[in-house]
C-alpha cells in the first residue's frame, strides 16, 4: 500500500507469504579489516512484493519499492532513526544562498556516479525538479478533463510548484532552485531521483542534453491557457510508468544504481538479491558483500524463517493473532524490537460514484467498527487499545489530545446503524473496497467491515487484489473506498498537503476542499513550529468535516533478527531497518 519516501509519505502494502528458494544464512566469503570482517551476506523477510524502481511516482510509492530505492541510491542527505537530517558531503551539497527570495544550490561532487559510469549531474537534478516541481502541469483541478498532468510524483509538488527554472551551473554539476516564497520544508524539499540519461533515451531523445533543452523550452504549465506537449509527455509517461517491474528488466539501464547495493536478481513475487556496489564511494561503506530479500507476508512464516536460519532479520506487520509469535521468539538468541511507527491505517472514500453525496458517505462512516477492528488486529499490543482519532497528529505528539477534543471524531466513536438508515433512506448502494487481499490485518478490516455496513443497506462488493498489484490500481481508481496505510518521514510538514491538497500526488480520492486548501498553502510557508500545530489541527477539522474517511489505528512495528548479525537499529520511519543499512555486518 501506498507510503511516503522522503517524499514525505509512504505508503504501507502487505505481500503473501512465499518462499524463497536457495536461500540459506550461509554467508559469502569475508575479508579482514583490522580486526573486524568486511564482507558476507544477510537474508531479510519483508511484508510486501517489489513491484518498481521508481518509488517517487504515484503508484510505484509503496514500502518497499521505496526501501529497495534508498540502498540503490544516493542523494544528499538521509534521515536518522531520529528523523533528523543528516548530509551526506561526500555525495554533494547543498546550500542556501539567500533567504529573500529563498535560493538554495546543490551540487554533485566530481566522480559520484550511476552504476553505468555515467556523472550523475545538471540533468539528474533537473529531471528530479521537473518531476516533482509540477511545473509544466497545466490542469485546472475545478475543471474536468482539461489539461495535462506530466508527472505523476506522490510527493506534494506545493514547495517545488512555486520555484522558477532553475539555473544551471557552468560544472554541468549544479542547479540553484528560486522560490517563489518562504518553504518551511526546503531542506528535505528536493533530492536526485532517476538517471536522466536513461529516460531521455527510452523517450526517443538523443541524449540527457536533448532532455535538459526539451525542459529549458517548454513553458510553465498555465492552466488558462493549457497547451499540448507530445514531446515532454513521451518524457513524462516513461518517468511515470517505465520503471514498473516485478522482475528484472532485459535492459540493465532500467535498475542502474548510485547507492551502496545493485540489484542482482529477482524471482516475482517471491525474492530478490542485492550486491555490494563495488565503485561506491560517496556514502558510508557498507559492511554487507551481498543482501537477499523474501517476500514473507504472513507473520508465521517469517517467524519460521528467522527460527529456521532462513532469514536474518525479519519485519512482520504484527496482529492481535500472531503476537504470541514473536513474544516466543525472545530467549531465542533473538533481539525483538517493538515500536509505534510515525503511521497510521484508514480508510479514505473516493469523492465520486455514490460517495459524491456526502449524505451516503457519513452514512458509510457511521457503520465502520473502528474499535472491532483496533481489537482484532492490535489487541492488547496498543497501550490504550482504542481507535486513532485525527488524521493528522498521532498519539502522543503534543496537539494529539486538543484536536481529537474538537475535530468531529466524536460523530464516529461509535457504530451507528440506525443513523445510517436515516442517511441512506432506505437506499441500498453498492461500495468495492479496495485493499491489499494478502495483508492479513487488512483483509480481517474488511471482513469486519462489510459485514457491518451490509446491516445499514449497503452492499459491499471485494475490491481487493495481490500485494504486487493493489497499490497501482489505487491511483487507477474503479473503487469507492480504499484501506491503506501511511508512513511518515516526521520530517517537515509536506506529509499532510501530499495527500489531502486538491490534485496532489497521493490524493487518490479526489478529495477538494478550497477552505482546507488555503490552511495547507499557509502551512507551506510557516515554520514556527506552534503555528503549524494550529494550522494542522485546522486541517484536520476541515476532513472531519467533509466525511473523508476513518483514521483506524497507528500501525506498531516488530523487528527480529538473530545474533548472527549487527548493527541493526529500527527507526519508526518508512524505511525501518533499513535506513542504516551500511552498518549491518556479521557478528
Amino acid at each position: 500500500m501506498p507510503v511516503r519516501r522522503l517524499m514525505q509519505l509512504l505508503i504501507a502494502s502487505l505481500a503473501a507469504a512465499l518462499v524463497l528458494s536457495g536461500c540459506s544464512g550461509a554467508s559469502a566469503p569475508s575479508v579482514v579489516v583490522g580486526e573486524a570482517k568486511r564482507g558476507g551476506s544477510v537474508t531479510v523477510a519483508e511484508v510486501n512484493a517489489f513491484s518498481s524502481f521508481n518509488p517517487y511516482s504515484a503508484n510505484g510509492n509503496t514500502d518497499i519499492n521505496s526501501k529497495i530505492g534508498a540502498i540503490t541510491h544516493s542523494g544528499f542527505f538521509y534521515l536518522d532513526a531520529s528523523s533528523r537530517v543528516v548530509r551526506n558531503d561526500k555525495f554533494g551539497h547543498f546550500e542556501k544562498v539567500s533567504d529573500q527570495p529563498l535560493k538554495v544550490k546543490y551540487t554533485v561532487n566530481d566522480g559520484v556516479k550511476w552504476s553505468d559510469g555515467a556523472q550523475i549531474g545538471a540533468a539528474d537534478l533537473l529531471l528530479s525538479w521537473a518531476a516533482g516541481s509540477g511545473y509544466f502541469d497545466d490542469v485546472d483541478p475545478a475543471a474536468a478533463g482539461k489539461g495535462t498532468k506530466y508527472f505523476s510524483v506522490a510527493s506534494d509538488t506545493t514547495g517545488l510548484a512555486g520555484t522558477l527554472f532553475p539555473e544551471i551551473g557552468s560544472d554541468g554539476r549544479s542547479i540553484t532552485i528560486e522560490y517563489a516564497a518562504p518553504y518551511a520544508d526546503w531542506e528535505v524539499a528536493f533530492d536526485v531521483g532517476l538517471p536522466a540519461h536513461v529516460v531521455a533515451a527510452k523517450s526517443g531523445l538523443n541524449d540527457e542534453q536533448d532532455l535538459v533543452k526539451l525542459l529549458k523550452d517548454t513553458p510553465r504549465g498555465n492552466p488558462d491557457k493549457p497547451a499540448p506537449h507530445p514531446a515532454l509527455k513521451k518524457v513524462s509517461d516513461f518517468w511515470n510508468t517505465g520503471f514498473n517491474t516485478k522482475s528484472v528488466p532485459d535492459d540493465p539501464a532500467l535498475y542502474l544504481s548510485s547507492g551502496p547495493y545493485i540489484v542482482r536478481d529477482i524471482v516475482p513475487e517471491v525474492s530478490m538479491k542485492l550486491v555490494r556496489n563495488r565503485d561506491y564511494v560517496w556514502g558510508a561503506e557498507p559492511w554487507l558483500d551481498e543482501i537477499n530479500v523474501r517476500f514473507t507476508g504472513a507473520v508465521p512464516a517469517a517467524v519460521d524463517a528467522l527460527r529456521n536460519g532462513q532469514a536474518d532479520i525479519i519485519s512482520p506487520q504484527p496482529s492481535a493473532a500472531t503476537d504470541n509469535l514473536l513474544t516466543g521468539l525472545s530467549g531465542q538468541g533473538i533481539t525483538v524490537e517493538r515500536y509505534k511507527q510515525s503511521g497510521y491505517d484508514h480508510l479514505d472514500l473516493s469523492f465520486s460514484g455514490p460517495f459524491a453525496d456526502k449524505d451516503v458517505r457519513e452514512a458509510f462512516l457511521k457503520t465502520v467498527p473502528r474499535q472491532a477492528i483496533v481489537d482484532a488486529v492490535v489487541g492488547t499490543q496498543g497501550p490504550d487499545n482504542a481507535p486513532l482519532d485525527s488524521q493528522v497528529f498521532l498519539p502522543g505528539q503534543p496537539k494529539y489530545d486538543d484536536t481529537v477534543k474538537n475535530n468531529g471524531s466524536s460523530d464516529y466513536a461509535k457504530v451507528d446503524i440506525d443513523g445510517a438508515k436515516k442517511l441512506l433512506k432506505d437506499a441500498t448502494p453498492s461500495i468495492r473496497i479496495l485493499y491489499n487481499r494478502d495483508n492479513p490485518n487488512r483483509a480481517k478490516a474488511f471482513a469486519l467491515i462489510r459485514d457491518s455496513a451490509g446491516l445499514a443497506g449497503f452492499r459491499v462488493i471485494d475490491g481487493g487484489q495481490g500485494s504486487a498489484d493493489w497499490a497501482a490500481a489505487l491511483s487507477r481508481g474503479g473503487y469507492d473506498a480504499a484501506l491503506s496505510g501511511w508512513i511518515g518521514s516526521e520530517a517537515g510538514v509536506s506529509r499532510v498537503p501530499q495527500i489531502f491538497r486538491t490534485g496532489a500526488g497521493s490524493n487518490f480520492t479526489g478529495y477538494s476542499d478550497g477552505d482546507a486548501d488555503k490552511v495547507m498553502e499557509q502551512l507551506a510557508v510557516t515554520t514556527d513550529l506552534g503555528k503549524q500545530d494550529e494550522l494542522l489541527a485546522e486541517i484536520d477539522k476541515h476532513i472531519w468535516e467533509d466525511a473523508y474517511g476513518l483514521p483506524l489505528y497507528q500501525t506498531l512495528g516488530t523487528t527480529a533478527f538473530s545474533s548472527r548479525v549487527t548493527g541493526v537499529k529500527t527507526s519508526p520511519g518508512p524505511l525501518g531497518v533499513w535506513w542504516n543499512v551500511w552498518e549491518w555486518r556479521l557478528s
